[in-house]
């Protein structure tokens, strides 16, 4: 039995404790936050309604591995996610974009309305500054399909919600968990090993520069109004303002009490620079010519015998929900097997 630090307690950091413990080791995890579930955390408010603290997360995959690990810890609400892109006071399309946008607007037309400008908003850059890979999550469809996710086989929500699959999940009787920690790098000396999901430009002090991010800072609001919106997210084209805006009431799991009660809860997104959100990083920047992962790439490369690296800012990757587990589930059962053999 050895002694782990895992710093994080999101997905990353509670799919490494659980393995972890599984195999018999004792596990500590920390996060400098007040609660578990990273930036899944949700709860349910003072109108009966769900929310999720930092944005909407919508579990989708084609991995059953994944589905099938995280059903361990939860059962599962079916949920096919939709997404509306408002262009006007009375106009909303469907995103992806379909054949009813395609046969309105030209090609061009649509770049500039339903992307250049969202993009500029989300990520402080021009949209020829990006890597393509950003805009090929969102491709343009030819035909009339409306979900955001068409693709993918597994498309849930967890029934009681998130917080309570990581409540679960490091339930473990081998894992124990410290809300409000800091990581400090004098506690190495007390672990066999450490898994660190924090940015790895601050673990080095930035001694090859800063990694840069986009953050979100999140406006909620209830109103006293059934429903606003027909879906859960409605994106806006406007060259200023939010980019988004989430209507809680429209994702399952909110009770019907609280659907049918004239009190809706809207969370509306503003993008920003990572230092003007108390350097809370959510989005790692993709340079088109990638400059920002070959800087990460220096930081990667340092020789480090006590921590790997794991998570969206450990790894500086724009990883999904489903991305992160399976390659935490990678990772954490290459590491035992190293150390097995």
């Amino acid at each position: 039995m050895k002694n782990y630090l895992v710093v994080g307690a999101g997905f990353a950091g509670a799919v490494y404790a659980y393995e972890l413990a599984q195999a018999g080791h004792r596990v500590t995890v920390i996060d400098r936050r007040d609660h578990i579930a990273g930036n899944c955390y949700d709860f349910v408010n003072e109108h009966g309604i769900l929310i999720h603290q930092y944005g909407p997360h919508i579990f989708h995959t084609s991995n059953a591995d994944v589905v099938n690990w995280l059903g361990q810890f939860t059962e599962w609400t079916p949920y096919q996610h939709k997404v509306k892109a408002k262009i006007s006071p009375t106009e909303l399309y469907p995103l992806p974009i379909n054949r009813v946008a395609s046969s309105v607007f030209s090609k061009e037309e649509i770049l500039s309305i339903f992307f250049r400008r969202y993009t500029l908003k989300m990520w402080g850059l021009p949209i020829e500054k990006l890597n393509p890979s950003i805009l090929q999550r969102v491709p343009i469809r030819d035909d009339d399909n409306e979900l955001y996710f068409p693709n993918d086989e597994f498309q849930f929500m967890p029934k009681l919600g998130y917080t309570e699959i990581f409540k679960r999940i490091l339930a473990h009787p081998h894992i124990k968990v410290i809300t409000q920690q800091t990581f400090d790098k004098s506690m190495e000396t007390s672990y066999d090993f450490v898994f660190n999901s924090m940015a790895i430009d601050e673990y080095y002090d930035y001694q090859f520069g800063e990694l840069p991010y986009r953050s979100i800072k999140f406006e909620t609001i209830t109103l006293p109004e059934k429903s606003i919106y027909s879906t859960a997210t409605t994106n806006f084209t406007t060259e200023s303002g939010p980019t988004r805006v989430t209507e809680w009431k429209n994702f399952p799991n909110t009770s019907e009490q609280a659907r049918a009660a004239l009190k809706t809860t809207l969370t509306y997104e503003y993008p920003c620079d990572y230092k003007e959100n108390a350097m809370e990083r959510y989005y790692p920047v993709q340079d088109i010519d990638g400059a920002n992962k070959a800087i990460y790439q220096k930081y990667k490369e340092i020789e480090n015998p006590k921590v790997q690296f794991i998570g969206r800012c450990g790894t500086y990757q724009y990883l999904d929900m489903h991305q992160v587990i399976s390659s935490s589930l990678h990772g954490v059962r290459r590491f035992l097997a190293q150390q097995a053999a």
